[in-house]
């Protein structure tokens, strides 16, 4: 095989220029940046569970010391449980906390979809643009012949032009779109798990339901 063959700046060019342009042109400046954004995550993900349940950690052990009528809230810098437990505290119900949660859910899930979106808009144009380029280097054979070289050339950059945008279809943007739905859907679950313990872990605090304990306790020792 000769791997220097399969290397042509023009046939790039036409197929990873074409590409970019008409991605930009179909899904916007907005859209664009967040698939950029998005990539840039996959290689350091913005969201730590550990670091975050350690960080509620503090906020509970007051709650549940305190209770919600005298803790104040503790912010860690995820704007998400920062406002949660903001929620939580000022609400004084687990209502108020998973309210906060689905609206910050529904938010990362719209950007996650619009970036992977754009990527997956991409993966469709990149083989348009392969035939394009297929189209652009056939168009300058000329009508009355020319010498072999040329043609060999000219039916080179043809092959190449399809090749690359196959291969950028096929082998990096539709599988970055897929990376970034499975990045969204792993930060979501984990999420999900540090609401769902700290609902439960701050439960017990809530005022009404304090209240009800108390009672039945009560009444178990009467009986």
């Amino acid at each position: 095989m000769n791997i220097p063959a399969l290397f042509d700046p023009a046939s790039a060019a036409i197929v990873i220029g074409g590409t970019a342009l008409a991605t930009y042109l179909r899904c916007g400046t907005r859209n664009c940046l967040l698939a950029a954004r998005a990539l840039v995550q996959l290689g350091s993900p913005r969201f730590n569970a550990q670091s975050a349940k350690a960080g509620l950690a503090a906020q509970v052990n007051e709650i549940n010391q305190e209770g919600l009528l005298r803790a104040e809230p503790h912010h860690f810098g995820d704007s998400e449980f920062d406002e949660a437990t903001d929620a939580l505290i000022g609400g004084r119900s687990v209502a108020a906390l998973l309210s906060a949660h689905e609206r910050h859910k529904a938010a990362r899930t719209r950007m996650a979809s619009r970036a992977s979106s754009t990527l997956a808009q991409a993966a469709e144009l990149a083989p348009v643009f392969g035939l394009a380029g297929t189209l652009i280097s056939l168009s300058q054979l000329p009508a009355d012949g020319i010498a072999r070289g040329a043609y060999t050339s000219a039916i080179g950059m043809a092959v190449l032009t399809t090749l690359y945008g196959l291969l950028l279809a096929n082998l990096l943007l539709a599988p970055l779109a897929r990376a970034i739905d499975r990045a969204a859907s792993a930060e979501e679950q984990q999420r999900q798990d540090i609401v769902d313990w700290l609902a439960a872990q701050v439960a017990g605090a809530i005022p009404g339901r304090r209240a009800a304990a108390a009672q039945h306790r009560s009444m178990d020792h009467a009986a």
